[in-house]
């Protein structure tokens, strides 16, 4: 059975009515808005979203399109995925690690023994921002966390002006990150993953 058939909040979130053709017949259409953890087939979708919301700010983007696909392809499970009308509007990619800190090989590996997941992006698409969509998308991912029995604490990696929203996250910064990428310095931040009995028990993990 998959993570996402177990968990109540990563299901179909059907916001509309059924539409119905001029016949008055109901005919299918896609879920109003859907939270699901992507795939390699979604790769491209999620590098438009990526480079336009990163190389107009820092000049590059954390993952590159055949770095999206490595992660896509060695740990799904990690990532989450928005989608309005089977569109994509806002995603998180995420891998395992295995030490207290990030170091710049976290850039490109996932350690499958690892208990911290390191979120490498989250990014939302330019026609959906300013609606509070990444909080919203944080939450989910982190109740999500909360379900994977591997999982202790959340790691990021972030430039000074972000800290505020990662910290209304409820993400706590650790000082200067190890990792740099060209000229840019990043803050480190961290976030516990709690309460795993508890969610097994009370929400169907």
């Amino acid at each position: 059975m998959s993570a996402l058939s177990t968990l109540p909040f990563l299901k179909p979130v059907h916001l509309r009515s059924p539409r119905s053709s001029p016949g008055g017949q109901r005919r299918h259409t896609l879920p109003a808005s859907e939270f699901r953890c992507l795939s390699p087939e979604d790769a491209v979708s999620v590098f438009e979203i990526e480079r336009e919301a990163f190389i107009s700010v820092s000049g590059d983007c954390p993952l590159h399109l055949d770095e999206i696909r490595h992660f896509l392809n060695l740990c799904p499970e990690l990532s989450l995925g928005w989608f309005e009308e089977g569109r994509l509007v806002a995603f998180i990619i995420g891998s395992l690690w295995d030490q207290d800190r990030l170091s710049q090989a976290a850039l490109t590996l996932h350690k499958p023994q690892g208990t911290a997941v390191h979120i490498h992006v989250l990014a939302v698409h330019r026609t959906f921002r300013q609606q509070g969509k990444g909080s919203i998308l944080m939450w989910r991912y982190l109740q999500y966390l909360r379900c994977l029995p591997f999982a202790r604490r959340a790691l990021l990696m972030c430039e000074d002006f972000l800290v505020p929203f990662y910290q209304k996250c409820g993400f706590e910064a650790l000082g200067p990150c190890e990792v740099t990428v060209g000229e840019l310095a990043f803050i480190e931040m961290q976030h516990p993953v709690r309460g795993h009995a508890f969610m097994r028990r009370n929400s169907g993990c």
